[in-house]
């Protein structure tokens, strides 16, 4: 039984290593989405991600793209447009997964988006994501949260 769970634990890890990969560069380039999510399911083995997910991580998050960032900018030490976009395409997925999947643990949405700062981020920028994150999911998920 636990096989099916890790199976999708791991086809949203490599979707959700595909989405923030396509939302660096759709930040950076400004290209279709579309036309990124073609490159890229073209490019990538999506044999072993989940490209459900991906397609709508890549689409959403673009989409709510205000409200997400309303939702953890007040935890930055700095206006989102300067962050690094490594880091800002990361907490841009993570926030869209703490607002609208909560079928996702929200400390799954944290370690999954550590992990992708550890990966592909500057050396500490995990740590940043981790703060800052976590006060947004205290916020967006506080019925998660034991009580205080």
């Amino acid at each position: 039984m636990n096989t099916p769970v890790k199976s999708l634990a791991a086809l949203r890890t490599r979707a959700r290593r595909f989405a923030m990969q396509a939302l660096y560069q759709w930040d950076l380039s400004g290209n279709n989405l579309k036309d990124i999510e073609v490159q890229f399911l073209q490019d990538e083995d999506f044999s072993k991600a989940d490209k459900e997910y991906f397609h709508e991580l890549l689409h959403q998050v673009p989409a709510r793209l205000d409200e997400v960032e309303a939702a953890f900018s007040a935890y930055l030490d700095r206006p989102v447009q300067e962050m690094d976009p490594v880091e800002r395409a990361v907490l841009r997925m993570a926030t869209y997964e703490l607002m609208a999947r909560v079928d996702v643990p929200y400390r799954v949405v944290i370690n999954e988006s550590v992990n992708l700062a550890k990966k592909f981020g500057a050396e500490q920028a995990y740590k940043y994501i981790n703060g800052v994150l976590d006060k947004a999911a205290r916020s967006l998920r506080s019925s998660e949260y034991p009580a205080a």
